[in-house]
């Protein structure tokens, strides 16, 4: 017996066409939200890759002059430091945070007094506006006359210059940025180790596992693909982190804290070089973008 058509039956064709008619429905809905990124994201974006391959200032626009922003950028020794700072910056900053966050984790996943009270006040540095959190850590730790240095020269030692000098200053922009980071780590770690399955650990301490063969053959396997979506986030976070660098040393003292993303504003708004300042932006996003993918094919072929 032949199929109906159809041609055959007006109603099964009426039925063909609502269907391909719903079809698009979901498009229609998502149009406002596709038209919005292409503004916010992708506008800016093919903008700032224009104005890399011109010489262009704030004032006038230039003329098209190839890749030649990004080969001098080759031959510019702030341009390398910054990338080497900006990698040391982003690499302590995520283990710091990943360190503290799966510390505090792990004690919060248990059952202790006030538990829930710790869950809220442990996120204070990540819910405070970055202007707040770091005006207040300049007042503890900006002059000779912050809290921590009077504290340290009322106990009868020196003052110590945790922004005016080179090494303390690099330390205190990735202690403070892995304060204002952690809550991240441990809220994503914690929501991890919730999804463990409590019969692992039953299993491997009927077989004589301890604590700490527990966590290394248990909990780090079973938290690895969270570990590799926030190690991704917080690399790309700390590698286009401004306020923080800007607001506590401005990226001195002598550039020590420079990183690329402060370079970049420097040469587009101080020195009025756009092409150079978003021929950095351009080579930051490559950079990251080549770290994440390396990432997560390292972790689909685990």
């Amino acid at each position: 017996m032949a199929k109906p058509t159809a041609a055959s039956r007006p109603e099964l064709a009426g039925h063909m066409l609502r269907k391909r008619t719903i079809s698009w429905l979901p498009y229609h809905f998502l149009l406002p939200s596709i038209i919005l990124i292409m503004m916010i994201n992708v506008y800016p974006f093919l903008t700032g890759l224009m104005y890399s391959v011109e010489n262009g200032s704030l004032l006038k626009a230039g003329d098209f002059i190839g890749l030649d922003n990004y080969a001098k950028l080759m031959t510019m020794p702030d341009f390398w430091h910054s990338l080497y700072f900006s990698s040391v910056f982003a690499v302590f900053s995520v283990i710091g945070s990943y360190a503290v966050g799966l510390g505090l984790a792990l004690i919060l996943n248990k059952d202790i007094i006030g538990r829930g009270f710790f869950r809220v006040a442990l996120l204070v540095p990540w819910i405070l506006p970055s202007v707040v959190s770091i005006v207040g850590w300049r007042w503890l730790i900006g002059d000779q006359t912050g809290l921590f240095n009077t504290i340290i020269t009322g106990m009868g030692f020196e003052p110590v210059l945790f922004l005016g000098t080179e090494r303390w200053a690099i330390f205190s922009v990735i202690m403070i940025k892995v304060w204002r980071s952690f809550p991240f780590m441990m809220i994503s770690l914690l929501a991890g180790l919730q999804t463990i399955n409590q019969e692992l650990y039953e299993s491997a301490h009927m077989d004589g596992a301890g604590r700490w063969q527990s966590f290394w053959y248990i909990t780090l396997p079973q938290l690895k693909m969270i570990t590799v979506v926030c190690w991704i986030l917080m690399t790309i976070w700390c590698f286009n982190d401004f306020d923080t660098i800007w607001l506590l040393t401005q990226g001195g003292p002598a550039n020590a804290t420079e990183n690329l993303i402060i370079l970049a504003y420097k040469y587009t708004f101080s020195k009025n070089a756009v092409g150079i300042g978003s021929a950095i932006s351009i080579v930051s996003l490559v950079i990251l973008m080549a770290l994440a993918l390396l990432l997560l094919k390292k972790q689909e072929q685990e």
